[in-house]
Parts: C-alpha cells; structure tokens; sequence
C-alpha cells in the first residue's frame, strides 16, 4: 500500500455529479438530462456521462425514451399516491393524538422550525425546505402515546425518502402555501380545538401536497411538454 487516495474514475464521477443534482432539487423530475452539456461541464467525453446514466437508469433514478432522451424519473403515481393516502390518515390521527401532550415549549419550537421554513422561500432550496418540514411535524407528532400508530407515520416518511428526496423540488409553490397551513395547526393546538379538528386540518395539509404533486404529474403527461425548469431557476413569487 502507498498511502495515495484512489483516483475517482470518470464514470463515477458523472454518477455524483448527476446524482447529488437529483437528491438536492436542482434537477428535478422530468428534467431533461443533456449529455453532451453535462460533459462539458465535467471537461469529459459522453462516454462517462452515458455510463452513468445507464446506472441511474437502472436505480429508478433517470428514464431514456426515445425521440426524448434522459430525464430524471417522474415519481410512480399510484405509488406516491398510495404513500401519501396512507400518510394524511396516520400522521393526521397521531398530530390529534399527541396535541393534549404538547406544552407550550414544544408550540414555540415549532414555530421556530416554520419560520426557518418561511425564510428559505425566497431563495428556495427544496431539500432544506424538506429537512425543516420533517422537523417541523416531528415536534407535533412525536408526543402520540399510541406507538402503533407513531410506527405507521415514521414508516410514512421513510417510504416517501425512497420516493424522491423533496416533492417541494417540483411544486416549489406548494411551499408558502405549506407554511401559511402550519400557521393554521399549531393554532389550532394552542387554542385546545377539538381532535378532531386538528385531525382534518393535518390531514388536508397533506392532502394538499398529494394534489399539487398529481396535477404536477397530469402536465408532465400532457402532449405539449413544458420545458423543465432547475430547482435554482424555480423562485417563489
């Protein structure tokens, strides 16, 4: 052994590239992967490039059509769907379940979270924005003594990591909207409304997303395709 660092291999290192611009939001789903611009920025030949898209092909991450070329992949509908069903439903029982539970502590942190989430709007980053959004309904959720039910709602999350990292990276204006409904619940808290109202107020809030992200999707399927836009031109109004 010479002690020296391996040299990272060009195929590698397009792999990264690519892929740390997909966990981060800056190329979103359906954007359109140019092999030759994304070489050039690397300063190597396709040949790379094309070698790491086919392994993000086959990891789900990127789709090839023909006459289109490669894209980050669109999140699969019906199971994005089915994840954030599921979730509204368990998360919105867990966030009534654990509202008796919350101090006022536990009210000003989570309005802190929600005003970091604010202060990302107009320079939005959507992976950030999704840290703080976690964070955000952990300190809301976590207090629910049923732990059956606090199981489901962390199964919820990790199921949507695996889904793509930030839905907030394609309706990057779901996101003032997100903030104003947290405003909305951790009133409701504070005031001591019925469960059941804190329970539909934090079911909608995901509802909400589920449905910006679908009509997302129903555009993307449209004949006349938009061009995609990066996660860093995207910027909140």
């Amino acid at each position: 052994m010479n002690g020296r660092t391996p040299v990272e291999g060009k195929s590698q290192r397009a792999y990264r590239y690519i892929r740390e611009r997909i966990d981060d939001g800056r190329y979103v789903p359906g954007y359109r992967l140019v092999l030759g611009q994304i070489a050039g920025e690397l300063a190597v030949s396709v040949v790379p490039v094309r070698e790491a898209i086919r392994r993000l092909e086959a990891e789900g991450l990127v789709t090839f059509e023909r006459n289109v070329g490669a894209q980050v992949a669109l999140i699969k509908e019906t199971e994005y769907l089915h994840t954030m069903q599921t979730l509204s439903i368990v998360e919105g029982a867990a966030t009534a379940l654990s509202a008796p539970y919350l101090v006022p502590a536990h009210l000003r942190r989570a309005r802190r979270i929600n005003e970091q989430m604010r202060a990302t709007l107009d320079d939005f980053e959507p992976h950030r924005f999704t840290e703080l959004n976690l964070e955000f309904h952990s300190v809301l959720f976590e207090e629910c003594p049923n732990p059956h039910i606090l199981d489901l709602v962390h199964r919820g999350w990790n199921r949507m990591r695996m889904l793509r990292d930030s839905s907030f990276s394609f309706v990057p204006g779901r996101a003032r909207e997100s903030v104003a409904e947290h405003d909305r619940i951790v009133d409701l808290i504070e005031s001591g409304a019925e469960p059941l109202e804190i329970e539909l107020a934090a079911r909608g809030h995901r509802t909400a997303t589920l449905d910006a992200v679908l009509a997302y999707q129903a555009q993307q399927h449209a004949p006349t395709l938009p061009e995609p836009v990066t996660a860093t031109e995207s910027r909140m109004p």
